[in-house]
């Protein structure tokens, strides 16, 4: 058998505060780090004047660093929403490099929310963005979001947050497959919450990394803003609620890995920027039977 110690985060320190040289304060919510070819740290997400205004959130932050901890240098936004586009928000973007180039996933919406856009932009630098000229990849609901995409053998898996039924059900961790980052076939489910509902659910911002043999499912908030559940199972395709390993004050959640060592990160509305703390797995201990 295999003991059931807990994922563990160490102390939170905050890394970058978007309301710097704002006239206000500033908020960064569902985000992504991502490395460049050169090792530069570049940080996209959910950006907006405090108070929360999600429907108003329109453009997408960017900032730089030589170093996970910084100090991060505040960019241009790296994309804002195009009407013309069907876009009606942008919401936790995504990048995950492949092919020379750079892809972000993210949440567009949509007139229709039982039918939300999951949208793609292209890049060769991580500066400027081109959106995929076919129009979204993918819809589906209730207010499908959080994309987060890994490699899993010889395809990609795209995994975001939704409901059971597009009109509403239970929260769900959907996830679809590619083997290009650009075609994307049905939905299928990864974990199923005893939770119902629309709108946001306690399914957000999931996050699958593999450790020492098993899949982490990182999913929130659970059971308050600031709080991430962390599952674990032999499967990337199938968590379930008994597989609980874990809780992190945390929100919005991304798991990194500086090539030393791993880490995850912490934002949201009314959290004064975006937050690192150290991250540990549980080390497997295979318990033998004793030989009769």
């Amino acid at each position: 058998m295999v003991t059931r110690e807990a994922v563990r985060a160490g102390a939170f320190a905050r890394i970058y505060d978007p309301s710097a040289d704002e006239q206000r304060p500033w908020y960064i919510n569902d985000h992504t780090l991502v490395r460049d070819l050169d090792g530069r740290w570049h940080m996209f997400g959910i950006t907006h004047p405090e108070p929360a205004d999600p429907y108003d959130e329109t453009e997408f932050a960017h900032a730089t660093a030589a170093r996970l901890g910084g100090p991060w240098r505040k960019r241009p936004p790296a994309l804002r929403v195009d009407r013309d586009y069907g876009e009606t928000h942008l919401w936790a973007p995504y990048v995950v490099g492949a092919h020379r180039r750079y892809y972000m996933f993210y949440a567009a919406g949509g007139a229709d929310r039982t039918g939300s856009a999951l949208n793609l932009a292209i890049s060769t630098d991580l500066f400027h963005w081109t959106r995929h000229q076919t129009g979204p990849l993918f819809r589906d609901g209730y207010d499908a979001r959080d994309p987060m995409v890994a490699r899993v053998g010889d395809q990609w898996v795209m995994y975001y947050c939704a409901t059971s039924a597009p009109a509403g059900g239970r929260h769900v961790v959907a996830y679809r497959t590619s083997t290009d980052l650009v075609h994307w076939g049905n939905r299928h489910i990864a974990y199923t919450d005893p939770t119902r509902g629309t709108e946001a659910g306690n399914t957000e911002s999931p996050f699958v990394v593999r450790y020492d043999g098993w899949w982490y499912l990182f999913i929130g908030p659970r059971p308050c803003y600031v709080g991430t559940d962390v599952f674990r199972s032999d499967s990337p395709f199938r968590f379930r609620i008994g597989d609980k390993v874990g809780h992190i004050a945390a929100h919005a959640a991304e798991v990194v890995h500086d090539n030393v060592r791993w880490w995850i990160t912490s934002a949201g509305w009314g959290q004064n920027g975006v937050h690192l703390a150290p991250l540990t797995f549980p080390q497997s201990r295979v318990v033998k039977a004793v030989p009769r």
